[in-house]
């Protein structure tokens, strides 16, 4: 793997809750379009380092970080970094699904408005768009009016949806799979697999059942 083919540079970094170390010395390289696993069991705070890519450890207090997170050249980790362009840039789909109390439409276009669209059409192509990418147009494409919270296994495919409606470079993936039926979960790795191609996306996860890409 070649320089040009890394796209996140993890060098050095750790991670203090308090007085409890939490992340040591985790060196590792990310490279770009592909999938990268994080996989070890529960506990060992996978999912604290995908949150530091994403700077939402800012939000816990007590929180300490040293070393770098390289992206774009820059270091995540910078006090002076612009978070909302990171968190634009870095999508992030949770382990537990949490779309919002709207409907599925106002769901996905919402970060698109807040990013700046303003044409009244131009929500409704993004929806599509990123409901073809999220392979969920055929399950959802016709209920666009309901709420999100009204569906049981497609609500995390809405939560990868709404990720890819600010079109980010980079997707986190926090088990995504755990709480999920086996239809479903083949749905999500199927769908991972095809987002490599347009995508640098990274998955936390302790299950090794996962088929090879």
């Amino acid at each position: 793997m070649t320089k040009e083919d890394i796209q996140i540079e993890s060098r050095d970094l750790n991670l203090w809750y308090g007085d409890a170390q939490a992340l040591k010395s985790i060196s590792m390289d990310i490279p770009e379009n592909k999938v990268t696993a994080v996989i070890g069991p529960s506990g060992r705070c996978k999912s604290t380092f995908i949150r530091c890519i994403n700077r939402m450890n800012d939000l816990i207090k007590d929180c300490r970080i040293t070393g770098e997170l390289l992206f774009g050249g820059r270091n995540i980790c910078d006090r002076d970094a612009d978070v909302v362009a990171i968190r634009k840039s870095i999508g992030v789909v949770f382990q537990k699904p949490n779309p919002s109390p709207m409907s599925i439409y106002d769901n996905i276009a919402y970060g698109p408005r807040v990013h700046g669209i303003r044409d009244k059409h131009k929500p409704d192509k993004v929806v599509e768009t990123s409901l073809v990418a999220a392979r969920a147009l055929d399950e959802v494409g016709g209920k666009l009016d309901i709420s999100a919270l009204d569906l049981s296994g497609g609500q995390q495919q809405i939560c990868t949806t709404r990720t890819l409606a600010v079109k980010p470079e980079v997707i986190l993936f926090d088990e995504p799979a755990s709480a999920l039926d086996p239809i479903s979960t083949a749905k999500i790795e199927d769908l991972i697999g095809e987002l490599k191609h347009d995508y640098t996306t990274v998955i936390v996860t302790h299950n090794m059942r996962g088929r090879q890409r």
